[in-house]
């Protein structure tokens, strides 16, 4: 390789992989443009802690359930590798309040802008995946997710991420209700579409002002997620965080995106460049 094909080579690379990032990125912020991205609402006023949910997502997912009961008050258990969904108990100022805690789904998700090879995926129904053939286990995922969801499989030899799909095999991707909605007993699980879901809630809180915290938890948090919550409290009672602003997490991962390209591509390039040239001025310097 002489140094005119290096720089065409170098000038080639330049161009194509940063304007394939930038598609990347224009393609998360579309996801905006999505008014009936599928969810659910939960009314945590309405959840008596009897875990039905967990049992039906273990089922749905061929996970093994725990034999549980009710947890301690304050407990925040997280989800796991084998719990995508859990309910916690807390004593708040409105009396105990049991919270069902899974994968938020959000609007713009971080985790999948931030996946280098598409293994995260947000689909056109809503919910985020995880395409395992697709996965480099760089688990950047993990990093750029606000709500701390996505498990690596530390302990098994071929490891995978996990984390709540929101049933989308087998059920939202073909407009079913998700199975922890079908299976709680006290309808504080509502699936629908974003604007219904809205609507649902609004209504609620209109209808009886005294018993709800006048915000819907998710309606703007990160730039909107499809996993929305009411409560009868303040939500940092209940271990949500309140320091996330409205600005989705995947637009502060641009400027990680648009140096990947130098990174992995023009600068071993540039490397390679440099050592073909410095090899052909040895052979010309050579007697």
């Amino acid at each position: 390789m002489d140094r005119r094909k290096f720089l065409k080579l170098g000038a080639l690379t330049g161009a194509v992989a940063p304007a394939a990032v930038v598609r990347s990125v224009q393609a998360a912020a579309d996801e905006e443009a999505y008014p009936d991205f599928l969810g659910m609402l939960i009314d945590t006023t309405r959840c008596i802690g009897c875990q039905s949910c967990e049992a039906a997502c273990a089922a749905e997912n061929g996970l093994t359930y725990p034999a549980i009961g009710p947890q301690p008050v304050n407990e925040d258990r997280p989800t796991d590798v084998d719990q995508y969904t859990i309910v916690n108990r807390f004593d708040t100022s409105a009396g105990p309040v049991w919270v069902k805690k899974a994968c938020n789904h959000c609007s713009q998700p971080a985790c999948a802008t931030a996946c280098l090879v598409n293994a995260m995926e947000k689909t056109p129904q809503g919910p985020v995946i995880w395409h395992k053939n697709r996965c480099l286990g760089c688990r950047y995922c993990m990093i750029a997710c606000p709500f701390e969801v996505p498990k690596f499989e530390y302990d098994k030899a071929f490891p995978l991420i996990t984390k709540c799909t929101l049933c989308y095999e087998n059920r939202t991707s073909k407009g079913l209700p998700t199975a922890c909605s079908e299976a709680c007993p006290q309808k504080a699980i509502v699936f629908g579409t974003r604007r219904e879901l809205h609507e649902e809630a609004w209504r609620r809180i209109s209808t009886n002002p005294e018993a709800y915290e006048h915000h819907l938890y998710g309606s703007r948090e990160v730039g909107g997620t499809e996993v929305m919550y009411l409560a009868p409290c303040d939500f940092e009672e209940l271990a949500f965080r309140d320091d996330l602003g409205s600005q989705p997490y995947s637009e502060m991962t641009r400027e990680f995106l648009y140096a990947v390209p130098m990174v992995i591509t023009i600068l071993p390039a540039l490397l390679f460049g440099i050592s073909q040239a410095g090899k052909e001025d040895k052979k010309e310097d050579a007697p």
